[in-house]
């Protein structure tokens, strides 16, 4: 088991291959090693947005492996796995799609059964969409498959490229909590 395997718990935890709070890292008293220039945000950006796309197709796995789980929807259970429940419109706004397009995917997620609709308490005429026991285990699944190929692909790269990836990920993190600021129910 490595520090990159997915059933390691925490994306922090160190491991053999990751650098721990004791670990030898990158010489920062500037002695003997000049300051790597900081590149422009929008080369980083772009960087970034290229290697992430092309990243990405190797998460999703493979098309019907868990029925008729479409990215899309597994952002919307993730969605309600971070945030609980919520109304079909703060879900729209969160994953930034239409609502009457949210509003058939929540049909679907509810007829296979991995969300439930319950009473909104504070307006009887709305209802909010939550995670059931199933949606919640589908989504534990598809996540740790996920983790186990991207944790396949990291093996290969070198120990150096390793730690590199392990020191980004609180930068990395940051911008991801960032970019999904908390919307209201």
């Amino acid at each position: 088991m490595t520090a990159l395997d997915p059933t390691t718990p925490g994306p922090n935890a160190p491991g053999p291959n990751a650098p721990g709070p004791n670990a030898p890292g990158p010489d920062t008293s500037g002695a003997n090693t000049p300051s790597p220039a900081v590149p422009e945000s929008a080369e980083l950006a772009e960087r970034l947005r290229s290697a992430l796309q092309h990243l990405l197709p190797g998460l999703r796995g493979t098309r019907g492996e868990h029925g008729d789980l479409t990215p899309t929807r597994q952002a919307a259970l993730g969605a309600l796995d971070t945030h609980g429940p919520m109304r079909i419109s703060a879900l729209a706004t969160r994953l930034g799609i239409a609502l009457p397009t949210t509003s058939r995917m929540v049909d679907l997620l509810d007829a296979s059964g991995w969300i439930e609709r319950t009473p909104d308490p504070e307006d009887r005429r709305a209802s909010l969409i939550a995670l059931t026991d199933p949606g919640r285990q589908l989504l534990h699944t598809v996540r740790h498959e996920a983790a186990a190929r991207l944790a396949a692909r990291i093996e290969t790269l070198s120990p150096e490229e390793q730690r590199a990836l392990y020191t980004a990920l609180p930068a990395l993190e940051s911008l991801a909590d960032s970019t999904n600021p908390p919307t209201k129910a």
